[in-house]
């Protein structure tokens, strides 16, 4: 038999399979029948911020320093990264292929940097689109030097790439129109396992063990300034006197959850609380107490068609009706599969009221769409199949 390809992946965040965060590439690694992948990640969880110990064999964990909040010492967080990573790579075994992943970009410049450097060809992974997300999110203006060189360091690495992968057909037409060549860019989008979703137990129990009663609509992943929580926060505020019997639950953890929390608080929002992240292992039991999934991001235009989110395809899988405040790409997935209901960015209210008065008849048809929808077109299976014939044919085509 023919020796698998080796690829290298680089990621900051990736995390294992039951660990809280982005588990996409961990689970693409296994799934990747003709390649040995490794995935470099940070020894700190993203959410969570603390120290991880791993024993994945397709993981491999290096240093990073600490930080809090969204200041100087998560840049130095990044660049500590981008340090080990690269030492990391220089003493692994020569890989076919190096596959470096945004979200921040000194990690592409790292893999591109190796992939010079051991001779083999790079893809860089595009999952936000840095440095124009942080542009619409007033984060940056267009003015300073930051951003001035964020654009040039982007431009470089499409430039140089040999492939760029993005997550959604949006960002390819965003790359096209930056003038990167079309053939270049290639969508692998973010999926979910319909099987691993299944309840591990009756709902009466999971529901006892989270202490849920009523109607229960959870929100679970990242807890930052691009989640847009606060417009969640505005629903539940809104809807508490109608809705006595609905409970928003938030599940997570990031650098704006302490202010949500004293936002609640001060507030008096009964109706929502607060769980601490918990391992992707555990998310089948939460999800199958739950009655709805709630995909909410901050009113970024660049949303509209720039994001592939896993935790709307979780919640479809787990049969979940869907709510998301996302509108383009993202609504019209749910739209297309008939999994729930999309409204605007500040329409999370009138979401909250339909779905929750909908009755079990129309939640069933919602969830069973949406797990129809994943099986047939955003499966982990068909999506690793395609990133193989595009790492296999971009490795192809250097040879030549």
């Amino acid at each position: 038999m023919t020796e698998p390809r080796r690829l290298l992946v680089l990621n900051q965040f990736a995390a294992a399979i039951g660990d809280p965060g982005g588990t996409r590439h961990r689970e693409l690694a296994a799934l990747l029948s003709g390649w040995d992948a490794i995935v470099v990640t940070g020894n700190r969880a993203l959410m969570s911020r603390e120290r991880r110990v791993t024993d994945d064999p397709h993981l491999r964990s290096v240093w990073v320093t600490a930080y809090e909040g969204n200041g100087p010492r998560r840049i130095l967080n990044w660049a500590s990264y981008a340090v080990t990573a690269f030492v990391a790579g220089l003493r692994m075994p020569r890989p076919d292929l190096i596959y470096g992943s945004t979200p921040h970009l000194l990690t592409p410049l790292v893999g591109w940097m190796l992939a010079r450097i051991r001779g083999v060809p790079f893809v860089m992974e595009v999952r936000d689109l840095w440095p124009d997300v942080l542009l619409d999110m007033g984060q940056l203006t267009d003015r300073s030097v930051l951003y001035r060189a964020l654009r040039v360091l982007e431009q470089f690495l499409y430039r140089h790439a040999d492939a760029i992968v993005v997550l959604a057909d949006g960002s390819r037409a965003h790359l096209v129109d930056e003038r990167v060549p079309a053939e270049k860019i290639h969508v692998a989008p973010n999926g979910s396992d319909v099987d691993f979703f299944a309840a591990p137990d009756t709902r009466q129990n999971l529901r006892a063990r989270y202490g849920f009663n009523g109607t229960v609509a959870v929100y679970a992943g990242a807890h930052g300034p691009a989640n847009g929580l606060d417009l969640l926060l505005d629903a539940a505020r809104e809807v508490r006197g109608e809705l006595p019997e609905l409970e928003v639950v938030l599940v997570g953890d990031g650098v704006e959850k302490p202010s949500l929390v004293e936002r609640v608080r001060r507030d008096r929002l009964t109706n929502v609380r607060f769980l601490d992240p918990i391992p992707k292992t555990e998310m089948p039991a939460l999800l199958g107490a739950a009655d709805i999934g709630v995909h909410v991001l901050a009113d970024v235009p660049l949303f509209r068609y720039g994001v592939s989110p896993n935790k709307l395809f979780d919640y479809m899988a787990a049969g979940l009706p869907v709510l998301t405040n996302t509108p383009g790409e993202v609504a019209g997935i749910v739209d297309e599969a008939g999994a729930g209901i999309a409204v605007q960015p500040n329409g999370l209210a009138d979401g909250l009221r339909a779905i929750a008065r909908a009755n079990s008849d129309q939640h069933g048809l919602w969830g069973e769409a949406g797990r129809t929808y994943l099986r047939e077109h955003r499966s982990r299976e068909a999506l690793a199949g395609r990133l193989e014939r595009i790492l296999d044919d971009v490795v192809d085509r250097s040879a030549r």
